[in-house]
């Protein structure tokens, strides 16, 4: 049942993917100020979407492993991690390409783009953690509180350019206050490819659980076979 809910996933996700990206080549025009080079916002704002929902599910899931002791939490709470990670990558890359064409520099030192790399490093962190403590309850215990002390990172990224002046763009999007800039079709587009993201997320995180509970169960047996 997992599996075949795991291709369904995956298969809403490339054909949002595909229906998205024929719209956003053929049917969105230029932006008036960017040019072209706008459109890669359908893949940077959503990445970060979906890298903040994933590290805050973690979060959740590391509080009740804390509160349980339910090795399940655990493993829920790497896997979320990790695909956040990876989301948060597309985000922080997607961001510099955007720079470099609008701005004329790879990188800028502004508070929103600061934090959202420190943020990166952090929960890259929480994963060398996991890799250097073998005994499980120790690891999930350490990775656990780890992982609640990381996330305020989140929210400062998030609040940054409402908090400083920063280089970054403000809001454009109509939930947030101040935003709601852009157009209705492109705001619209921008939604339908975090859906895509989102369901591509949830694919990849059934595969990471899956595994992450296999190597759980091999160290178990051979934790077991050098006892004997």
């Amino acid at each position: 049942m997992r599996e075949k809910l795991m291709y369904v996933l995956l298969a809403g996700s490339g054909a949002l993917l595909v229906w998205n990206l024929s719209r956003m080549l053929l049917y969105l025009p230029d932006e008036a100020a960017q040019g072209a080079i706008y459109r890669i916002i359908f893949f940077h704002v959503p990445g970060a979407f979906t890298f903040s929902l994933a590290v805050f599910s973690a979060l959740v899931s590391s509080v009740l492993y804390l509160i349980t002791r339910r090795l399940p939490y655990d493993t829920f709470a790497a896997s979320a991690t990790e695909i956040g990670l990876a989301f948060g990558a597309v985000n922080l890359v997607t961001g510099m390409i955007w720079a470099r064409i609008i701005w004329g520099i790879w990188w800028a030192w502004d508070p929103r783009l600061t934090s959202m790399l420190i943020s990166w490093l952090m929960y890259a962190g929480y994963l060398m953690l996991r890799r250097a403590i073998d005994e499980p309850t120790q690891r999930a215990r350490n990775a656990a509180v780890l992982n609640i002390f990381t996330f305020p990172g989140v929210i400062i990224t998030y609040k940054a350019i409402d908090w400083w002046r920063t280089q970054h763009p403000g809001p454009v999007l109509s939930f947030r206050s101040g935003g709601g800039r852009m157009d209705p079709a492109m705001e619209a587009t921008l939604y339908w490819n975090f859906l895509a993201l989102l369901l591509l997320a949830a694919a990849l995180l059934m595969v990471r659980m899956r595994q992450e509970t296999t190597r759980r169960e091999l160290d178990a047996l051979r934790r077991e076979a050098h006892a004997l």
